[in-house]
Formats: C-alpha cells, sequence, structure tokens
C-alpha cells in the first residue's frame, strides 16, 4: 500500500496562482461584456436623441420655409403703407439716443424735426439727469 503525501508548498502555490489566473480571466470576460453591453445601450439611445433632433431641426426648417413668402409680403405691404405714426422729419428713436447722450431739447428740436413739447419732453423722459436720479442720486 502506498502512503499518501501531501503535495509539496510549491505545488499548492503554483495551483493557487493557477485558479487565481482562471478567476481573474473570468471577472474581467464577466466585466468586458457588461461593458460592452452598457457601450451598446448608450450608443443606441445616442443614436435614437440624434434622430428625434434631426426630425425636430426638419420640422423646424419646414416652419421658416413656410414663413418666408408670408414674410415677404408682409415687408412688401408695409413698404407700400406711408409711415402714419409720425410726421416727415420726426424720428423718436434717434431723439431719444440723442437724449440719453445729452442732447438739451434746442438740439432734438432742430435734428430731430420735434415741436418744444415733444423736445423737452424727450429729453425729461430719457435725458441724462432721468437716468442718474433713477439711480438714487439727483442732479438739476
Amino acid at each position: 500500500m502506498t502512503h499518501w503525501s501531501p503535495p509539496s508548498l510549491d505545488v499548492l502555490l503554483l495551483a493557487a496562482r493557477a485558479a487565481f489566473l482562471v478567476f481573474s480571466f473570468a471577472l474581467a470576460a464577466v466585466a468586458f461584456t457588461r461593458w460592452r453591453r452598457v457601450a451598446e445601450r448608450d450608443t443606441a439611445h445616442t443614436t435614437q436623441h440624434l434622430l428625434l433632433l434631426q426630425q425636430r431641426l426638419e420640422q423646424l426648417e419646414r416652419a421658416v420655409a413656410s414663413c418666408e413668402p408670408r414674410l415677404a409680403k408682409l415687408v412688401a405691404h408695409l413698404e407700400e403703407q406711408p409711415a402714419a405714426n409720425c410726421g416727415p422729419g420726426v424720428n423718436y428713436q434717434i431723439a431719444i439716443r440723442l437724449a440719453r447722450s445729452g442732447a438739451k431739447p434746442a438740439e432734438l428740436m432742430s435734428d430731430c424735426g420735434l415741436s418744444r413739447q415733444e423736445a423737452e419732453l424727450v429729453a425729461r423722459l430719457h435725458g441724462r439727469a432721468r437716468r442718474v436720479q433713477g439711480a438714487g442720486v439727483a442732479i438739476a
């Protein structure tokens, strides 16, 4: 009868090393498979999102294209109509800009064709003294 002898320490360490390598390889394979599935899912989600964005962009392009003829008609109509809100030589937007830069009512009258009352009103509403008072500092 032969007597069984325990394996040597070298054989046990070699077997443990082999088991560890097999376990590490299996763990790496599982991790890689999961990583690949997540990457595929993210790619599919991104592709779907890009398709939705493309459809929305196409809708917006069609909407803009349908507005262009109407806008052209409106511009043509507005160009045909005379300016009804202000008389000739009266430009309130320019007068407001001049008042904001410190122009006096007399300058507004001569440069923009405003009456004295209109020039004084624009200067009071949009002049520098008005803006500074609104900031908490009063100057005359």
